[in-house]
């Protein structure tokens, strides 16, 4: 995958996980081009961040961090091949006590 190919792929999966996040009707800030900070009821945070140099989607979460790599179509957790999305969703709910729908 081309650092362009790269940078198309990870755009369009954030952008697919902030309207996810916002259908959720959940607190969420773009800092800076390719990060997004979600901010739960609790005060904590779980951020999600574009990895150029990797090639990854990168996830900082209270239970630990997660790197995410392009396959087939999609994004696999590097340690268990979950999926993105999955992964993300049960994040959330476990840290946040909320429902998101990818």
């Amino acid at each position: 995958m081309t650092e362009i190919e790269f940078n198309q792929a990870a755009a369009t999966t954030l952008a697919h996980i902030e309207q996810a996040l916002e259908d959720a009707e959940l607190d969420f800030e773009t800092p800076a081009d390719g990060i997004i900070e979600v901010e739960l009821d609790d005060g904590s945070k779980i951020i999600i961040n574009r990895h150029g140099v990797a090639r990854e989607i990168w996830v900082a979460a209270r239970s630990g961090g997660f790197h995410f790599r392009p396959q087939d179509g999609g994004w696999v957790d590097t340690k268990d091949g979950a999926p993105l999305y999955d992964k993300l969703a049960a994040l959330i709910a476990a840290q946040g006590g909320v429902t998101v729908r990818f």
